[in-house]
């Protein structure tokens, strides 16, 4: 494995280019490396590029960190660099929460030029903005969204279901309508992992099925496009519904065994779990 490049899933690479972001998220997943000048960061592209032109089976690759996009236009183009020759890659994806934290970074005159870069290459850019509340979407950030839109980019929006902030059905589908009014399809709601000193931010896998629920009930079908999801050690996973035999019903979304992908399985529901390791296995 190369350094600063996670390869978990056959076809998707997850580089990490910087280990800083425009502002700090409490339940941050990665803290261990966010801000803190972490050895985890990707050291040499020149390396990474050589890796994923020797696994064929990697067809996109996500840049993370940190955001990327706290780093420069150009920077990013040196990165693109050793990408884009890569003849398996077909996507460039780019994972960001700077259309909330700081959106001027897109009013940058050269960016959508870097995504046309991608376009030209033969494969397809795809930013994966980080809205978890529709009072997160200011014009601004609307206005950096339609114009590289314009420039051939696709849009998902990846949200974190959060105690306080977001838990309510009413919230959680009019955050989901203002995603794809603006162009951004509503792609994952994530359980929110048992982060140290972020435990209050968790809802109960019941509450959270109940909102999943509710939401889409005030959604149309072109706008419930998303899945709930928990990203466990062991892939993620895509929560269903609490059956009437109050069992937890869950499948495998990403799985580093892909015969696993698809299959439906069952836990025990304990009262307030919050997650995987909460339930027990029979």
């Amino acid at each position: 494995m190369v350094p600063g490049l996670q390869h978990k899933y056959p076809q998707t690479g997850l580089l990490l280019v910087t280990d800083k972001c425009a502002s700090y998220c409490r339940y941050c997943f990665r803290k261990r490396i966010v801000g803190k000048d972490s050895d985890e960061v990707a050291p040499s592209y020149t390396r990474v590029g050589a890796y994923i032109r020797q696994h064929p089976e990697m067809n996109n690759v996500l840049l993370s960190g940190g955001d990327p996009f706290v780093l420069t236009t150009e920077k990013l183009h040196r990165i693109l660099d050793h990408l884009l020759p890569c003849p398996n890659l077909t996507t460039i994806r780019f994972g960001t929460k700077m259309f909330a934290f700081y959106p001027p970074r897109f009013a940058d005159p050269m960016l959508p030029a870097l995504f046309q870069r991608i376009s030209h290459a033969g494969k397809t850019p795809v930013i994966v903005v980080h809205f978890d509340h529709f009072s997160e979407v200011s014009p601004e950030a609307v206005t950096g969204i339609r114009k590289l839109r314009a420039a051939g980019v696709q849009f998902l929006n990846q949200a974190v279901l959060l105690g306080k902030v977001n838990d309510d059905a009413e919230t959680l589908a009019e955050t989901f309508r203002k995603c794809h009014e603006i162009g951004a399809r509503p792609y994952y709601l994530f359980q929110a992992r048992p982060v140290k000193g972020a435990s209050h931010f968790q809802v109960s896998l019941r509450q959270g099925v109940e909102l999943v629920r509710g939401a889409n009930q005030r959604l149309s079908g072109i706008q419930k496009t998303f899945r709930y999801i928990m990203s466990h050690y062991t892939g993620k996973i895509e929560i269903l519904d609490l059956g009437d035999d109050n069992r937890l019903y869950m499948r495998y979304h990403q799985n580093s065994q892909v015969d696993r992908i698809g299959r439906v399985f069952s836990r025990p529901y304990l009262e307030g779990a919050c997650w995987l390791d909460g339930l027990p296995e029979n």
